[in-house]
């Protein structure tokens, strides 16, 4: 079963919250938060019974985004964790019809939402309702676009028998590749990300390359390889019956 990037997220938010020492926000500088130090579960678990007090969150965005700009990466996924629970109900209304469509929209919320943590105007007011929207209009994109293709039921994502005449998805892309369709590289992000189940987000953290650029080489790769599979290019062929 494929892992989202929510799903990462939310394993990588856990991890910061392990006892016995949890990453911890200093709540002594916001109005209205206990005077202490407050465990990041803790803290998103606050910020969900006060989501209409847009002073306080407010004041928690803009500390987690300095944070999140000053301190490093902890805090950077501190903040994606604290804001899953937002990010996840946008996921489901806007994957909602459009579940082979889910991985992206899922990636282009995150990546939407961290353009936002790590580039707004501190400054200016309703920090958390302005970082949704910019969440949302990344996934909307997403899910709205005209290139994101579906591959065809004779190539399945997954390990379900494939329907003849192409055979199996890895020799599919195999052809494509000795064809000329496909280059070996555009044939291996497919494998990888659509058939053994790695993220983009992994295999753009190895490339050193941005997500959005990943999934954009990807989906012009599907659209060349959709395009020789509805020609017939390649299709198995049919071998004549031996002589009698």
């Amino acid at each position: 079963m494929p892992r989202t990037v929510l799903a990462v997220a939310e394993d990588a938010f856990r991890l910061l919250t392990c006892e016995p020492s949890p990453l911890t926000f200093d709540g002594r500088p916001v109005t209205a938060l206990p005077d202490r130090d407050i465990p990041v579960g803790e803290l998103r678990d606050l910020l969900r019974r006060r989501t209409t007090d847009t002073v306080l969150t407010d004041a928690v965005w803009r500390q987690l985004a300095a944070h999140a700009r000053e301190l490093g990466p902890a805090w950077v996924v501190a903040a994606v964790g604290i804001a899953l629970p937002g990010l996840t109900r946008m996921a489901a209304r806007l994957s909602a019809g459009r579940r082979r469509f889910a991985d992206d929209i899922d990636s282009e919320l995150v990546a939407g939402f961290l353009h936002a943590l790590r580039t707004d105007d501190l400054e200016q007011p309703r920090v958390w309702l302005r970082w949704c929207w910019a969440a949302w209009r990344a996934g909307l994109k997403a899910g709205q676009a005209d290139d994101l293709l579906e591959l065809p039921a004779e190539m399945p994502v997954g390990s379900r028998t494939p329907h003849r005449p192409y055979g199996h998805p890895d020799l599919i892309l195999g052809r494509a590749v000795i064809a000329g369709v496909l280059t070996p590289a555009q044939a291996e992000l497919i494998a990888s990300t659509r058939l053994d189940n790695v993220l983009v987000e992994q295999i753009a953290a190895a490339s050193g390359q941005p997500g959005a650029t990943v999934r954009m080489r990807r989906k012009r790769a599907e659209r060349k390889l959709v395009a020789a599979l509805e020609r017939g290019d390649l299709a198995v062929p049919r071998l004549s019956p031996a002589p009698a």
